[in-house]
């Protein structure tokens, strides 16, 4: 394992290694997949990859046609995902989907509406917490700091009022009133 000291030595090498080559392993994997998006993802991948087994790097051999290596891995990788996942959509996956879907949409739909009668049953401190999780993707260290609670509390809170809402919900749908 390497000593602190040796860490961030290693790490500003790396650094310095990677951002020099990063263009290059990003054109690479872009002539193999079709969408930028999926090569921007491809490639941080594989800038992970790089730091776990950066201390294999021979200094002695160019940095980029390595990473490239990796690059072709994760890309490979990516591919099979895809392709496996192409497959269950050709076999019939996607329709099935849509019709589970389509059977279960009056209970989502009457569940959806319990859910938004139990939601004004919350006190707006609760309810207020709860739609800065959900609904506005707020980070828990911010809900926590909004509220006046420590991170751990506003998971709590949070876990609280899920359970709340899931037990309002499961009594709505058997026509008990809360």
């Amino acid at each position: 394992m390497r000593q602190p000291e040796d860490q961030a030595a290693a790490q500003q090498r790396f650094l310095s290694l990677f951002l020099r080559s990063e263009r290059e392993i990003f054109r690479y994997v872009a002539a193999l997949v079709p969408n930028v998006a999926d090569a921007e993802d491809i490639v941080q991948q594989t800038a992970l990859s790089l730091w776990e087994k950066f201390d294999t790097y021979d200094a002695n051999q160019p940095f980029t046609p390595w990473a490239c290596r990796f690059a072709l891995n994760k890309t490979r990788q990516w591919l099979e995902r895809r392709q496996r996942w192409q497959a269950l959509l050709e076999n019939g996956l996607g329709e099935e989907l849509t019709r589970r879907r389509e059977d279960l949409r009056p209970e989502l739909e009457n569940r959806l509406r319990h859910l938004e009668g139990c939601l004004n049953k919350l006190p707006e401190q609760q309810r207020s917490i709860i739609e800065g999780y959900y609904y506005r993707r707020e980070s828990i260290e911010k809900l926590a700091a909004d509220s006046g609670r420590t991170v751990a509390a506003a998971y709590k809170t949070v876990q609280r009022i899920r359970q709340a809402l899931q037990s309002c919900i499961e009594h709505a749908g058997n026509g008990v009133t809360q």
